[in-house]
């Protein structure tokens, strides 16, 4: 008898004690947005590495942890809605396409209005997020939006040129259209009747398809996730740049509820998911590259003095988005020097050094 009223009061205690465990830890609720389906790179990654990864150091502690709701694919707001979406409150944290939003976020086509530098994710994901916190530039364009900047990420380990029909030179893209998202299509105007049309990533297999557009400017691990091969079987290797098209930001009226513990969590894991997708990118290129191939596709070199010819023949996009910045107040040259300086440091030599025409 007097066992079984110890083992009562210890099996009483024990379940106090969890119950107390389980009151300690507070639950914060979080809805994540964006409007591209979850077999994207980057969507998939942030629910793989991202959330888990917060969750694992949240509960390092006990104090918090997430109830994650995840809305994808238009469930809440389009690709180019997550913006306004985030800022209205529809998601609590969002994943930003940037290039979509040139006139409101100017400062992070920093990456875009510089081509033919890097084919390297990491090193541009690292040194446009570095600008970020050097100069306050980018986190006040968000804070306009109502949120909170993490991290700026680059998926694409650089834009390629994808084709309905063979292209080896730049005259074969005099005349054409070519589907593009944002700055990028400024590449063309130093290209002889070359026209931008403007798309998303989920519109550009219709616009090749039915012949709207000639052309693409895609990265290859893209091509292979939305099977841009049925439609445009020639990829031209022109290695335009990595460009940062993704930044992860948060609520401003949910951020300033969070504990300090989870703010400090999510801007650790922001830096780490910064460097997690770029990362992923690098990894996949060559074999999207080959499974490009294999699924019918075919990959051309473009010509080393044809690259330099399409670099010198653009109009110093660089330049003008500087002077554009410096004109509103904003350090757009200091920007410009500082991210070549950055990348020159990492071992990349410009094909054209943008800055040193200011």
């Amino acid at each position: 008898m007097r066992k079984n009223v110890i083992r009562n009061a210890a099996g009483l205690a024990l379940s106090m004690l969890l119950a107390q465990s389980a009151m300690a830890t507070e639950t914060i609720k979080a809805v994540v947005i964006d409007g591209y389906p979850a077999k994207a790179m980057w969507v998939k990654e942030f629910s793989g590495f991202f959330i888990p990864e917060v969750d694992k150091r949240l509960a390092a502690t006990g104090n918090y942890a997430m109830d994650w709701q995840e809305s994808y694919g238009g469930s809440i707001v389009k690709p180019k809605g997550v913006l306004e979406g985030v800022k209205l409150g529809l998601g609590d944290i969002g994943i930003v396409t940037t290039i979509f939003h040139s006139s409101k976020l100017p400062s992070q086509a920093l990456s875009a209005v510089t081509p033919f530098i890097a084919a390297d994710a990491r090193a541009v994901a690292k040194a446009v997020d570095e600008i970020a916190r050097e100069f306050p530039t980018m986190q006040k364009e968000f804070d306009k939006q109502n949120q909170v900047y993490l991290a700026t990420g680059v998926v694409l380990d650089t834009y390629q040129m994808l084709s309905r029909e063979p292209i080896t030179t730049l005259k074969d893209l005099e005349g054409s259209k070519v589907a593009g998202a944002g700055m990028n299509m400024r590449y063309l105007e130093g290209i002889n009747g070359a026209v931008g049309v403007r798309g998303g990533l989920t519109d550009f297999y219709s616009m090749l398809q039915t012949g709207l557009v000639d052309h693409a400017m895609l990265w290859p691990e893209a091509a292979k996730t939305f099977k841009i091969a049925e439609v445009a079987p020639h990829m031209l290797k022109a290695d335009l740049g990595a460009v940062n098209s993704k930044t992860v930001t948060v609520n401003k009226d949910f951020w300033k509820k969070l504990p300090e513990e989870v703010q400090n969590v999510l801007q650790e894991v922001a830096v780490e998911y910064r460097d997690h997708i770029a990362s992923v990118a690098m990894d996949r290129a060559k074999a999207s590259r080959e499974a490009y191939a294999a699924s019918g596709g075919t990959v051309t070199d473009m010509d080393p003095a044809e690259r330099q010819a399409w670099a010198d023949g653009m109009p110093n996009i660089a330049v003008g988005w500087a002077k554009d910045l410096d004109d509103k107040g904003e350090p757009g040259t200091d920007m410009l020097n500082a991210y070549m300086g950055k990348l020159k440091a990492a071992g990349f030599t410009p094909l054209r050094d943008w800055a040193s025409e200011l």
